[in-house]
């Protein structure tokens, strides 16, 4: 049997901190994180794990990872969807569904972008109205 003994002369590593003005504002919800409730944030989201009831980062983008599994009314400034989501999405700039992606529900965004491959079940309004001026869609 061998035993090892760490000089003491060999650095300990210690996990450092970027500087204050190098951190990222950005949230993270991982894999094995199943949430239940109200989930609000005022930096940028990311989503991997679960998410069932509502969703709002109103001033911020929203990434829903591709194995992410939302049932969550959503409400974000962008919202990039990779995963499967189950609820309404209210975007103030714009919704993007990837190859990966799933909604099953209502969108509501100036613009939203559908890859191919992506799916979606639901109504997607834009909140434009025609050049005509008659406001109808």
């Amino acid at each position: 049997m061998f035993a090892t003994v760490q000089d003491a002369r060999t650095p300990v590593s210690t996990p450092v901190q970027p500087p204050a003005d190098e951190r990222r504002s950005v949230a993270w919800v991982g894999k094995s994180v199943i949430f239940k409730g109200e989930l609000i944030s005022s930096e940028d989201m990311i989503i991997d794990g679960r998410v069932e009831g509502t969703i709002e980062v109103h001033d911020h983008a929203l990434t829903i990872g591709p194995a992410a599994q939302i049932q969550a009314d959503i409400a974000a400034r962008s919202v990039t969807i990779r995963g499967n989501v189950t609820g309404t999405i209210t975007a103030a700039n714009l919704v993007e569904i990837r190859e990966t992606g799933s909604v099953e529900g209502d969108i509501t965004s100036p613009h939203v972008s559908v890859a191919e491959g992506a799916v979606v079940h639901g109504r997607i309004d834009t909140l434009t109205k025609r050049a005509d001026g008659s406001g109808k869609k």
